[in-house]
C-alpha cells in the first residue's frame, strides 16, 4: 500500500469476501438488540426458481394491520436473522418479512456457472426472487428496506415494479458501487480483522468466541445470524455454509452494478452512517501497535467525508427523499444500535404519506 487511497478499495474488498465468517460478525450491536422483542414469527421456505427456495421470516403485525407490509433485505453475507431485533420492533405496527437472499443462510445455494455472463447472482435475478416471494405470500404492495448492497435490489425492483412499492428505506447503502470502483479481488491490508484459525473453527462455540473478540458488542440478533451462516461438519468443526464461489459471484455482481435512480418514483428514506471512531470501523485494532492505529485513524478520517457525500448524492438522486445521518455508528449494526431512531424515521415517512 502506497497511500491511504490505495488501501480503501482493498480493505473493503477484503471485508466483503470475509463475509462468509467475518462480516456477519459485524452485526454485533448495543441498544435495541439488548433485549429481544417478544413477537410471533413464522418460518417459511418459498420456492423462487427450479431447485431454489428462500428462507423468509414472517412477523404478523401486532397491531392487526396485515396489509401494511415491510420487507427487509440484508447486506452482503448476512441473512434474515440480522433483523431479529429490528423486525419485531417494526411488527408492532406492520407485518414484516425478512428474506435471506439465495446463496446464504437457510436459502438455496445454486452454484454459479464459470461464465462471465452468468446471471445466477446478478441483481436482476435477486429482484426476480423477491417478486416470486411476494407473489407466493400474496403481498401486493410493500415498504422495501435494504441494507448495504441490498440498495441495488431496492432501486432495480422499484424501477421494474413501481406499483408494488409504497416506500423505500436505504440502510447505509452506496450510491453506485460500479462508479465507486466496482469489484476488486481481495488483497491483505494492515487493517484486516484477524482471520479465524483452526481452533476458532473447532466448534460453534469456538467460532462465536472468535466473533466476540473481533466485534464491538455481541447481541442476540448477531448470534442468530452467525449460527444461521454456519455448516457444522462431522466431528463438530464449522465452516461458512456459503461456498466461496457463491460469495465471490455475489460480490462481483453487486459491485459491478450501476443503479438507475431515474425510474424510482416511490418516497424514500436514506440513512447514512458516520462511523466517527476507530471502534466503529476497526474494533479489532484497538489493541494494535501505535503505528497501525495511527494509519487506521488516517483511513477513517479519509473515509468519513466520502461516506457522507455519498449519502447526500443518493438522497439527491431521489427527489423528495428524507436523509438521516446517524453519527458514531457501525455500518453493519447501526439498525440495532439505533433501532428506536430507525423505527421512528420509518414511521415518520409512513405518516408523511406513501404511495
Amino acid at each position: 500500500m502506497n497511500s491511504i487511497t490505495d488501501a480503501i478499495p482493498h480493505f473493503h474488498a477484503r471485508r466483503r469476501l470475509l463475509s462468509g465468517m467475518g462480516a456477519m460478525a459485524a452485526l454485533a450491536a448495543c441498544g435495541g438488540g439488548r433485549v429481544p422483542h417478544a413477537a410471533k414469527v413464522i418460518e417459511r421456505q418459498i420456492g423462487v426458481a427450479p431447485g431454489v427456495s428462500l428462507h423468509v421470516r414472517d412477523w404478523p403485525s401486532a397491531g392487526g394491520d396485515s396489509d401494511d407490509v415491510i420487507v427487509l433485505l440484508a447486506g452482503l453475507g448476512a441473512n434474515a436473522h440480522a433483523f431479529d431485533s429490528l423486525a419485531p420492533a417494526l411488527a408492532r405496527r406492520h407485518r414484516v418479512l425478512a428474506i435471506t437472499r439465495r446463496g446464504y443462510g437457510a436459502s438455496g445455494k445454486p452454484l454459479p456457472a464459470n461464465d462471465a455472463n452468468d446471471m445466477t447472482y446478478a441483481p436482476a435475478t435477486l429482484v426476480a426472487d423477491l417478486l416470486a416471494v411476494l407473489d407466493a405470500v400474496k403481498v401486493q404492495r410493500i415498504i422495501l428496506a435494504g441494507h448495504s448492497i441490498a440498495g441495488n435490489e431496492l432501486t432495480l425492483f422499484t424501477g421494474s415494479h413501481p406499483r408494488r412499492v409504497r416506500g423505500l428505506v436505504y440502510l447505509d447503502t452506496t450510491f453506485d458501487y460500479l462508479a465507486s470502483g466496482g469489484y476488486e479481488a481481495p488483497e491483505p491490508t494492515p487493517f484486516d480483522e484477524p482471520p479465524p484459525g483452526p481452533a476458532d473453527l473447532a466448534s460453534v462455540e469456538a467460532s462465536i468466541a472468535y466473533a466476540r473478540r473481533i466485534n464491538k458488542h455481541w447481541w442476540p440478533a448477531l448470534e442468530a445470524n452467525w449460527r444461521d451462516a454456519l455448516e457444522v461438519l462431522p466431528g463438530g468443526a464449522v465452516q461458512p455454509n456459503t461456498p466461496p464461489a457463491i460469495a465471490t459471484a455475489m460480490d462481483m455482481a453487486a459491485h459491478n452494478f450501476s443503479p438507475d435512480y431515474r425510474r424510482v418514483r416511490a418516497p424514500a428514506l436514506v440513512i447514512t452512517v458516520d462511523p466517527g471512531t476507530l471502534r466503529n470501523l476497526f474494533p479489532w485494532l484497538l489493541q494494535a501497535d501505535p503505528a497501525t492505529r495511527a494509519a487506521a485513524q488516517a483511513l477513517l478520517d479519509f473515509i468519513r467525508p466520502l461516506r457522507l457525500a455519498d449519502g447526500e448524492r443518493l438522497a439527491a438522486a431521489l427527489p423528495g427523499s428524507r436523509h438521516l445521518v446517524l453519527r458514531d455508528g457501525f455500518h453493519s449494526d447501526f439498525f440495532i444500535e439505533y433501532e428506536n431512531t430507525v423505527v421512528d424515521a420509518i414511521e415518520a415517512m409512513r405518516r408523511e404519506g406513501l404511495q
